[in-house]
């Protein structure tokens, strides 16, 4: 299992490196940023000990072939991906808050409804509702970007402009291109016969002071989607609906008493599983993407990683 958990490298020009859940970010002359997705799990905010097999791979091309699917609708940070892990764009000044959109009533938003709750960021959830139901209209549900390894928190557009996180000017754009972008996903996913059920959106400034969308889009690890086929009789008669994104590592992790809280042992992730969880990140990839899934060269990954980010960086 020749995976990438974790990178040292030292780039030409390089100033500082970010390392972030899954990803990696290397500044490079306060002008680049080469972003390399690394095998990490993560779930409840909580970094698995064992990488899977070709995920980065998987959650940089799709993030990839997103960006390119909604540039002309939302301005993104992508140059180019000299490597099948790796992206490198434009530095950016990422805005504090990640912006969650939800189509439907599923994962942490039916958690809270289950609990009682009737509104979500400020935002009222109808009564009567069951768990993966379709919104009347999409729900913007704000959360704050946690620092080193703390949780991500609801929060209300109200709240990020009081307390100043996101200017009214910068917020009304950001929502404007959330909504524009969750409507494409939406589409490409119909066309795959898949629903986009909810995804998160991140956001950066240019040096220019242009906002433009950054990190992943429309992948497993941040979207959530459904098959189209059978939806309605699964709701009708109250079943879980067959899904595609990591919830099925979360209902894993849950079925063996791990949510991330204190105390809480992860459990054992054996070889087997690890090599089920790669499988389902392909699947993942075929039906979301649309193609197949061609493996890259893993045998020195660390190594064929450092070459291809050097040849781009002396070639620019």
């Amino acid at each position: 299992m020749n995976t990438i958990v974790d990178t040292n490298y030292n780039f030409p020009k390089q100033k500082s490196v970010y390392k972030g859940k899954v990803r990696e970010v290397y500044n490079i002359d306060d002008e680049l940023l080469v972003m390399i997705a690394t095998d990490r799990l993560s779930a409840f905010d909580v970094v698995m000990p064992r990488g899977i097999p070709f995920k980065g791979q998987i959650l940089n091309q799709i993030a990839t072939k997103m960006m390119k699917a909604t540039e002309d609708l939302v301005p993104n940070w992508l140059i180019a991906t000299p490597d099948p892990n790796v992206a490198v764009g434009h530095l950016c000044e990422p805005f504090k808050v990640e912006m969650v959109i939800r189509g439907y009533l599923s994962g942490h938003a039916a958690r809270e409804y289950k609990a009682g709750k009737r509104v979500l960021c400020g935002v009222p959830m109808a009564e009567g509702l069951i768990e993966n139901d379709k919104f009347p209209e999409p729900i913007i549900t704000p959360s704050t970007k946690a620092e080193n390894g703390e949780h991500d928190e609801d929060i209300s557009r109200e709240e990020i402009l009081s307390q100043n996180i996101v200017s009214k000017e910068d917020y009304v754009v950001l929502e404007e291109y959330t909504r524009k972008l969750f409507q494409r996903g939406t589409e490409i996913a119909e066309k795959q016969g898949l629903i986009l059920v909810d995804t998160k959106y991140e956001f950066g400034k240019t040096k220019e002071g242009k906002i433009v969308l950054i990190d992943e889009i429309h992948t497993p690890d941040s979207s959530r989607y459904f098959y189209i086929e059978g939806y309605e009789e699964r709701q009708q008669q109250k079943v879980a609906q067959k899904q595609l994104s990591k919830e099925f590592v979360r209902q894993w992790l849950i079925s063996n008493d791990f949510q991330g809280k204190e105390g809480q042992k992860i459990p054992e992730m054996t070889d087997e599983y690890i090599n089920s969880v790669s499988e389902r990140y392909i699947e993942l990839y075929e039906n979301i993407a649309g193609t197949t899934f061609v493996k890259a060269d893993v045998s020195n990954v660390e190594e064929r990683i450092e070459k291809n980010v050097l040849n781009y960086l002396e070639t620019e």
